[in-house]
């Protein structure tokens, strides 16, 4: 069935997890009709909720899965105000043309100082120097203290949060080595290793930043724990699956690795009251945080706006600039007063099918965008009138349709 041209205020979006209230006014002031809800919603709920909704906003806590797409049949685009995307089906959000944007970069700072700071607490034993303060201990001992100043520092991964630490900890004075399986170009004097074996055999603090594709889980474990040099240190603020927190206990507490900080783990409550557990619960030097990496105000301020404006640019303008999976087009004001937007499966002839029916109809092409991306494609028309019922049907029918709007 062809598209009716709907206004803003016809639009529906559901914001879960407590994203940021910016997103809100952002949202809102465009005219769209805006829910909120401070916490996840697991399948049922969300199953429940999504029909009829148009635009739904999410962070690390939800999980978009295929059934729930399957009942979000008006659902449009998914923003996940967070850096990850593996929450969501993106296959199975593509295959409906469904758009899903992300903040690839507005935490990125707030994870490296977080991860600066527990590389200088665990050197330091901070976190022991006070519990025993609070228990009324006076222990001055420089017993185990270093300064960060001359440590080799090891990141695995380095994208956007890796390639920023080491520029940071080497202005602290650490030398920095890293690790990644793409071809990327060392900032500074960083050394870059040609495998995870020969960076864990040279450096004393190992951080990791990899991403969560399917293939990083189980990424570090026994093997890589006993590669590791005596008395070092180990942090991940990336993802819980890509760890074995039983190896990692198991060298903690043999003395083999000095301290740890964790910020994300396996399972993780859904909820602010539900009950957390971990194998590294109760361990001497070991930081854990509550998935905290990117949680500062300034961090979660900057995704609020960042996604929420993605967001509103697909809505009003079909702009899919920084989509995850959807074919990059940065458009620019509508040349036309009607824009038509058709995501396409990227066969040959589509753009030639397109034009042709308009040709047929008399419709002059003010203005006309085209993009792919691997199995999608995206054609974007702007014309001076209105698109006629009988063209819009025989868009909508042609097999390599996904997804067709008027704007």
């Amino acid at each position: 069935m062809a598209p009716e041209r709907r206004q803003p205020q016809d639009i529906r979006v559901l914001l879960l997890e407590n994203v940021h209230p910016d997103a809100t006014a952002l949202l809102s002031k465009a005219g769209y009709q805006v829910e909120t809800l401070d916490r996840a919603l697991g399948e049922d709920d969300l199953v429940s909720r999504v029909p009829g909704v148009d635009v739904l906003g999410i962070r690390s806590g939800t999980q978009v899965t295929e059934r729930v797409l399957a009942a979000g049949q008006h659902l449009l685009a998914i923003g996940a105000f967070c850096i990850g995307t593996n929450q969501i089906n993106l296959e199975a959000a593509s295959a409906r043309g469904i758009a899903v944007f992300n903040a690839p970069f507005s935490n990125t700072r707030s994870v490296v100082e977080l991860v600066i700071a527990e590389i200088i607490a665990l050197q330091r034993g901070l976190f022991d120097k006070s519990a025993k303060m609070h228990q009324g201990i006076w222990d001055k001992s420089a017993k185990g203290s270093h300064e960060v100043r001359g440590r080799r520092l090891g990141i695995v991964g380095y994208g956007n949060i890796g390639s920023q630490l080491s520029v940071l900890a080497e202005a602290l004075g650490m030398s920095v080595y890293f690790y990644d399986t793409a071809d990327k170009l060392a900032l500074g004097n960083a050394k870059r290793c040609s495998s995870m074996e020969e960076l864990l055999e040279q450096v004393d603090i190992v951080t990791l930043h990899v991403d969560g594709r399917p293939s990083n889980r189980g990424l570090f474990g026994e093997p890589e724990f006993a590669r590791m040099r005596e008395g070092s240190l180990f942090l991940n603020l990336s993802r819980g699956f890509v760890v074995d927190h039983k190896a990692l206990r198991a060298h903690i507490e043999s003395g083999h690795l000095a301290g740890a900080a964790i910020d994300v783990f396996p399972n993780e409550p859904k909820r602010k009251g539900e009950p957390f557990v971990s194998e590294l619960q109760g361990l001497r030097n070991v930081i854990l945080t509550p998935h905290i990496g990117g949680s500062t105000e300034e961090a979660q301020q900057d995704i609020g706006n960042f996604v929420a404006g993605k967001l509103a640019d697909y809505l009003s303008l079909g702009s899919t600039s920084m989509s995850v999976n959807l074919p990059d087009l940065s458009l620019p004001p509508r040349a036309g007063e009607y824009r038509l937007t058709l995501v396409h499966t990227n066969t040959p002839g589509v753009l030639a099918a397109v034009n042709g029916l308009f040709a047929q109809h008399g419709m002059n092409i003010e203005g006309q965008y085209l993009g792919t991306r691997g199995e999608l494609g995206y054609v974007i028309t702007d014309t001076p009138r209105d698109f006629p019922r009988e063209v819009l049907d025989a868009l909508a029918a042609m097999p390599s349709t996904v997804r067709l709007r008027v704007l």
